[in-house]
């Protein structure tokens, strides 16, 4: 088994009086792709904006590549420059083209030339398969052209972990596809990822391994053909009995 790049151990975060995550403990090995299943309010995309602060834990700890994360002095921005995450929205910023879009951390966060990074940023167009939308604003994209924009800014930090929460979403249904074939392109080729996603099809082909969430619990977890031909618990058989 590949290294252990994320380790998350007894996670809880409550929003005031709301537990939404009660003791989650995971492991994602280097090139694992996990995703994460259940019902809205389970805590999945709780638990993948924890994984890089976005949200504070409450307590438990979190390592990634061995370095703890939830301690008290850690760089969140060198922290969060490793991690790439890819929203339900696109998050583009509306007045700049797809490549500026893609150029603008590198400059002001990896600190490289803008001649290095804006060919570091056609590089990642190309790779999501949108060189020549390289001069389009958001505005002048599709949905799933938006989101596979978005794709290639976080790849152009080079990341060793990306997150997508539920990166279809947002989309109409005959766009979904470009974007889950971008994100099985990058499985193909060893990404370790973390997604929410309710794409059962994208699950089975992608993953590694399933965790469904419950109530801020994971209730089971294993590979696809596990889960989806012989779940064990009886709030996963109910759930994916109405979802494939």
């Amino acid at each position: 088994m590949a290294d252990v790049l994320v380790d998350i151990r007894d996670l809880h975060k409550n929003f005031g009086k709301l537990e939404v995550l009660k003791g989650i403990n995971l492991q994602i090995h280097s090139q694992e792709v996990v995703c994460l299943l259940g019902p809205s309010g389970a805590g999945k995309s709780t638990l993948l904006r924890c994984i890089n602060r976005l949200e504070e834990p409450t307590s438990g700890t979190i390592f990634i590549g061995g370095e703890e994360i939830t301690a008290a002095k850690v760089n969140l921005n060198k922290m969060r420059s490793e991690i790439g995450m890819v929203f339900q929205h696109f998050n583009l910023f509306p007045h700049m083209t797809a490549l500026d879009n893609c150029t603008l951390a590198l400059v002001k966060v990896r600190k490289l030339p803008k001649a290095k990074a804006r060919q570091r940023a056609r590089e990642m167009l190309e790779r999501v398969g949108l060189a020549e939308k390289a001069h389009s604003k958001p505005r002048q994209l599709s949905g799933g052209q938006q989101q596979r924009v978005a794709i290639a800014r976080a790849l152009s930090m080079d990341p060793r972990l990306m997150l997508f929460d539920e990166p279809t979403s947002a989309l109409d249904p005959e766009l979904i596809g470009e974007v889950l074939d971008v994100m099985l392109r990058l499985a193909s080729k060893g990404m370790t990822m973390a997604v929410v996603t309710h794409e059962m099809g994208f699950a089975c082909k992608a993953a590694t391994r399933l965790l469904m969430l419950d109530h801020g619990l994971i209730l089971e977890e294993g590979p696809p053909e596990q889960l989806f031909e012989n779940p064990q618990h009886a709030r996963t058989k109910e759930f994916l009995s109405k979802i494939v």
